[in-house]
């Protein structure tokens, strides 16, 4: 048995996307898709001490760039957006119980300077997915895989197909749009993820889900992975 997961690069994703890592044989970064704005691309939410939600967002060259593929679309480093998201995170987790031992690495991420988007995305996605302990899953880009296809599920079969998946693993959204015979016709069984939130302990009076990853990470530590997996 392969499963292979398929998603576009995302900026320190929710919980979600690090179980489909974690259940993952092959995680495929979709990086030579259309990028899509006001996405979970270019940012993504942290609770404040105050209990409200707050976007950390990169800004990003557009302009002109209507079809830009995420792998081309770059951060525009003129804007001092990396010492607002440090001091932000900083700001509102540094009481967290985990604070401690996992914010120095985050910091050096989001201070590095990289010229595309997709860079970022995916080296701080699998620099936190080995904090969070998952060893495992290999990683692969789309744009890595020479494919040709009619339309979207194709595209998907097709990196499949090139990376011997026996099955597919992705988003109950999916089920929308997802032309699962395509699949079938190719011995690829579609799995969808059916995904149940964790609740965990967060600062705060009322608990917030769906948030970036750190938010578990400065929380919980090293018992992250289970939580997020559903095993504790």
């Amino acid at each position: 048995m392969k499963r292979v997961v398929i998603l576009q690069p995302s900026y320190l994703p929710w919980l979600g996307y690090f179980d489909q890592i974690y259940k993952a044989d092959l995680f495929v970064f979709f990086d030579d898709v259309q990028y899509t704005r006001r996405d979970w691309r270019n940012r993504n939410r942290i609770k404040l001490q105050s209990g409200e939600v707050k976007y950390l967002t990169i800004p990003v060259k557009t302009k002109g760039k209507y079809n830009a593929l995420i792998k081309d679309i770059e951060i525009d480093n003129d804007q001092n957006w990396a010492q607002s998201h440090v001091g932000m995170i900083r700001e509102n987790y540094k009481m967290m119980p985990y604070f401690n031992e996992f914010f120095p690495r985050i910091e050096e991420l989001l201070l590095k300077q990289y010229k595309y988007l997709s860079d970022l995305d995916i080296e701080s996605t699998k620099t936190i997915a080995g904090l969070l302990g998952i060893r495992d899953t290999k990683f692969a880009l789309s744009s890595e895989t020479e494919a040709n296809y009619q339309s979207s599920t194709e595209h998907l079969v097709e990196i499949c197909k090139k990376h011997n998946a026996t099955h597919y693993l992705t988003g109950d959204s999916a089920k929308d749009y997802l032309e699962e015979d395509m699949f079938k016709k190719a011995g690829i069984i579609v799995e969808y993820h059916g995904y149940s939130h964790p609740i965990y302990s967060q600062g705060g009076d009322e608990f917030v889900p769906y948030l970036s990853i750190i938010d578990l990470l400065f929380n919980e530590g090293g018992n992250s992975v289970e939580i997020l997996a559903g095993s504790r």
